[in-house]
């Protein structure tokens, strides 16, 4: 790979804090893109990330973080020699709750409905790009159902999805 000048654009609403479903597409230089499905809206922590927020985490060092760097690893692909990394991503599709001084128990009882909710699309994006024959890399493990309306918004994240891959099931 030759040095020279790159450029990463980024949409300002990536920035926003809240719940998004995102999906990685990354080329390499011999083989299909691999593909990397996942949300924001944290599992310990009453707080919903900004998917560039997850961007440097998934391609940093810190091993609690960096899923999609593992990810590849797995399968041999080192970073540096990728063609590009895509970050596509839909949301906010629930707003990160309030931060208001609240204890910790009331955040999270506040932050696990909303959480619940995108972890089950996760898992049906998951789902739809491995049936539509994505090489997705990882498997999201989920039993969390989604309610009358977060069945509206994964219809309408699906749509969304479906312009940037279209043989999603």
């Amino acid at each position: 790979m030759s040095n020279g000048l790159h450029r990463l654009t980024l949409p300002g609403p990536m920035l926003k804090r809240g719940f998004w479903l995102y999906v990685w597409e990354v080329k390499r230089t011999s083989g299909d893109p691999l593909y990397y499905v996942g949300r924001t809206g944290d599992n310990s922590s009453p707080h919903a990330s900004a998917p560039y927020t997850r961007m440097g985490q998934h391609l940093g060092t810190m091993k609690n973080q960096n899923a999609l760097r593992r990810q590849l690893g797995n399968r041999n692909v080192e970073l540096a020699d990728c063609i590009d990394f895509e970050l596509v991503s839909h949301g906010p599709i629930y707003p990160e709750i309030e931060q208001d001084g609240a204890d910790r128990t009331t955040l999270m009882q506040r932050h696990v409905p909303f959480r619940n909710q995108v972890g089950a699309m996760e898992k049906l994006l998951c789902d739809g790009m491995k049936a539509g024959g994505y090489d997705v890399m990882n498997t999201v493990k989920c039993s969390w159902q989604l309610d009358n309306d977060g069945i509206k918004k994964w219809g309408t994240a699906k749509q969304a999805f479906q312009l940037a891959f279209p043989n999603l099931k």
